[in-house]
């Protein structure tokens, strides 16, 4: 037996001998410390075994803990309860802001570094003003921007990220397989890896998007890759004091009324990192680079 198939028999085995005990123990042992994804990250890289548990349990785990009512949203009607691209995909998009680089068409003067976020705010709300009139009926969870100095003399930028619910049988992808929209050469998905759509080029921004960023009318750019993962970013309209005290009015009145919070979760991480760990979640969650 050559050394190539011993390593395949261990790896396997080692896959094989799981057990439901096991998993039980890893099972409470996440519950008792909240879900912790700087844990979960650890763990998911000690080994094949692990990873593969994580990869088909606690991912999920984690993000049903942390954003419950966004889970129920997109595991609904999905066959089997599976999510595009993947849990482990999903909870690098909760949790990762995929940072800026120049695309075609939105330039910056130096890249912006992707980071663990501290909290980020999904909801169906401000998904529907991305979503143009023919296909309003899709379901789609949009996070508040995360705002970057871009230094120089440029303003700063917003960079948010989404995600479709059923985005194989979504009309927004009908309209862009129905168009013949090209994939983006030099972009891949930050989430899952890969090919991605321009809606810029696709002509399938709504002028609401820019609204709800706070963008005005400067120009912004996403993407949505082939399982529904959006990230993008904008140009954000500076605000004096005035404007701050009043738009920070406006959001408390709109949690009051409970139209903004019903319909998404807050995903939030406290524990404090730094660039190896950053480089753990991409090592462990896949897709784009995050440092």
């Amino acid at each position: 037996m050559s050394a190539t198939q011993r390593r395949r028999l261990d790896y396997e085995s080692e896959l094989d001998d799981s057990g439901i005990q096991n998993e039980r123990i890893l099972l409470l042992v996440f519950e008792s410390i909240k879900w912790d994804l700087q844990i979960l990250c650890l763990v998911s890289s000690v080994n094949h075994k692990l990873r593969a548990i994580a990869k088909r349990i606690l991912w999920r785990k984690l993000c049903v803990f942390r954003a419950p009512r966004m889970v129920a949203a997109l595991a609904n009607g999905a066959p089997n309860g599976r999510i595009g691209g993947g849990w482990d995909a999903l909870a690098k998009l909760m949790f990762f802001c995929s940072g800026c680089v120049s695309t075609r068409h939105f330039k910056v003067s130096q890249p912006t570094p992707a980071h663990f976020a501290r909290a980020s705010r999904f909801s169906k709300t401000s998904g529907r003003s991305f979503l143009a009139k023919r296909c309003r009926s899709d379901l789609l969870f949009i996070s508040d921007p995360c705002e970057h100095p871009a230094g120089g003399n440029e303003d700063h930028l917003g960079i948010y990220r989404g995600v479709f619910r059923g985005f194989m049988r979504s009309k927004t992808r009908a309209c862009l397989i129905r168009r013949q929209i090209a994939f983006e050469e030099s972009v891949r998905c930050p989430y899952c890896g890969t090919r991605v759509w321009s809606m810029t080029a696709a002509r399938l921004v709504p002028k609401s998007a820019a609204g709800r960023l706070g963008s005005g009318d400067r120009r912004l750019e996403y993407f949505v890759c082939v399982n529904g993962h959006l990230h993008g970013a904008c140009w954000l309209i500076p605000l004096s004091s005035d404007e701050e005290v009043c738009d920070d009015a406006e959001e408390d009145d709109e949690d009051n009324d409970g139209s903004e919070d019903l319909d998404g979760d807050t995903c939030s991480h406290q524990t404090v990192t730094n660039g190896s760990t950053s480089s753990l979640g991409e090592d462990v969650l896949g897709g784009g680079p995050i440092d």
